[in-house]
């Protein structure tokens, strides 16, 4: 009888060695969200991206599934312009307070060149297999997870009252009917430096020749009281009828309408690029596999819907569209411009200076 005492005791306590070891095994595995499992990846993860409309989506709809299938991850999100996040994780090199940023291609880009983003390897993002080869981002430092093409859009009751002309070319925005219609922001903004880009496109040169773009916008500048410094400004003049063209993006101009702005968007002659919104883990992440399955996660079918549905923007991944979405996003894709972001990123200071220089000045003369 005692044998068998001592040989039910030895055998409780290996189980409960065992028990334990498994714990510890499991809390190891899951600390920085990793495990085999979708249960065990957790922590707090800290999004970066624009504000507005893209912030609504990501906290009222896109966090809420993401929570459905990873209830133990924490999300936070951190709003701003793509230059300012860049700015931001730039500072917090070292110690970084923000796991994934979500930027528009040219600042992912330069982002890239300072060494802030973390490789991806999509053995363990298993949707970038799906995104077109054509939104591919140098080295994987990040993964397009939607884009838009960038273009002209109209104000179409206000060009029909004023009798000013419909938009063809890059070349009409310094038009003489444009005095007095027209608003754009200025070159730090990314829908400024793309507009002055297709500028030189539309006059012979490129984001290596920029002098056609420059002498174009010097005429525009004196068009407009001041140069709008963000997407917001230009969103107001529209709305408020104080101007009826504008350079920016299909997704905004569609959105607009949504608000009551009967815009019509133009991909002009010489053709347009597109802002495609990136995806990079940033280098040094606290929480590295949740912010993997994260990034996952937005190439979802599901979350790329939402894209196009909510905010109007094409999808990375080839998916199935409602009807009207699908129709209402198409677009001749031959007109369109691939930027050299290597190259706008090495010389974005020296356009900036430029233009405060030579343009800048000229506004309202």
């Amino acid at each position: 009888m005692k044998a068998r005492r001592w040989a039910s005791l030895i055998l409780t306590l290996t189980l409960i060695g065992s028990l334990l070891a498994a714990c510890g095994s499991s809390n190891s595995s899951s600390k920085d969200g990793s495990g085999s499992n979708g249960s065990s990846v957790e922590g707090e993860l800290v999004i970066a991206g624009n504000g507005a409309t893209v912030e609504t989506l990501m906290k009222d709809e896109i966090f809420k599934k993401f929570n459905e299938k990873y209830p133990d991850v924490k999300l936070s999100y951190v709003s701003g312009v793509s230059t300012d996040i860049v700015a931001k994780v730039t500072a917090q090199q070292g110690s970084p307070q923000i796991d994934v940023a979500v930027i528009e291609g040219g600042e992912q880009e330069a982002g890239r060149e300072k060494g802030l983003w973390e490789a991806l390897d999509p053995g363990q993002i298993p949707n970038m297999s799906k995104v077109d080869e054509q939104l591919k981002i140098n080295e994987n430092s990040g993964v397009t997870v939607n884009y838009t093409p960038m273009g002209i859009s109209y104000n179409v009751k206000l060009v029909k009252e004023k009798g000013l002309p419909v938009p063809e070319s890059w070349n009409d925005l310094a038009l003489s009917a444009m005095k007095g219609n027209i608003t754009l922001t200025e070159m730090s903004s990314n829908f400024g430096r793309s507009a002055t880009i297709m500028l030189a496109y539309a006059n012979g040169g490129s984001e290596k020749d920029m002098a056609g773009g420059f002498d174009k916008l010097k005429t525009i500048a004196g068009y407009m009281p001041t140069f709008a410094k963000t997407a917001a400004q230009l969103q107001q003049n529209l709305q408020n009828n104080t101007a009826a063209y504008t350079a920016w993006t299909m997704a905004r101009s569609i959105v607009q309408k949504d608000q009551g702005v009967d815009l019509q968007f133009v991909i002009p002659k010489e053709g347009a690029n597109i802002v495609p919104n990136v995806a990079s883990l940033i280098k040094g992440a606290k929480h590295p596999n949740a912010a993997k399955a994260f990034i996952d996660f937005l190439l979802t079918d599901e979350v790329q819907t939402l894209y196009a549905t909510k905010l109007y923007y094409n999808t990375a991944v080839d998916v199935k569209l409602p009807e009207d979405t699908a129709k209402l996003l198409d677009f001749d894709k031959s007109k369109i411009v691939k930027f050299d972001y290597g190259v706008i990123s090495d010389n974005t200071k020296q356009w900036l200076d430029q233009f405060n220089k030579e343009v800048a000045p000229l506004v309202g003369k």
